[in-house]
């Protein structure tokens, strides 16, 4: 078997919300497509959001239960965490030490979609 692509794909109630989140946090582009949208990435499809009117925020981290997440690796996490929040994301947990070699934040997006903001090798 050979996979020629592999997207993840976020249900969510409000898709150019969700869909414009991810876009603006990754750097890329949005294609519509009535109740789809393609998050793409210098032309490469990366993530997708399909509309689910009845969409169930989930509550991180004892909530309604979470679903999936993304754990995305940056060079520099202040960066990253100021960008993050710019384009809508709401920190969950905060790492209690920026400074150490490796680490994780942990952050929604506006559907709720916990999501791992990484350091480290």
């Amino acid at each position: 078997m050979r996979i020629r692509r592999q997207v993840v794909v976020f249900d969510a109630a409000d898709v150019e919300q969700e869909s414009g989140f991810w876009a603006a946090l990754l750097g890329g582009t949005v294609s519509v497509e009535e109740d789809w949208h393609s998050v793409l990435v210098d032309g490469e499809p990366r993530i997708d959001v399909q509309l689910a009117p009845d969409h169930v925020r989930p509550e991180w981290p004892d909530g309604q239960p979470q679903q999936v997440h993304l754990d995305l690796y940056v060079d520099d996490i202040h960066t990253a965490h100021e960008h993050a929040l710019a384009v809508g994301a709401v920190l969950l947990q905060a790492a209690t030490d920026l400074t150490t070699p490796d680490g994780f934040q942990v952050y929604a997006d506006p559907a709720g979609h916990p999501f791992c903001l990484c350091w480290g090798p």
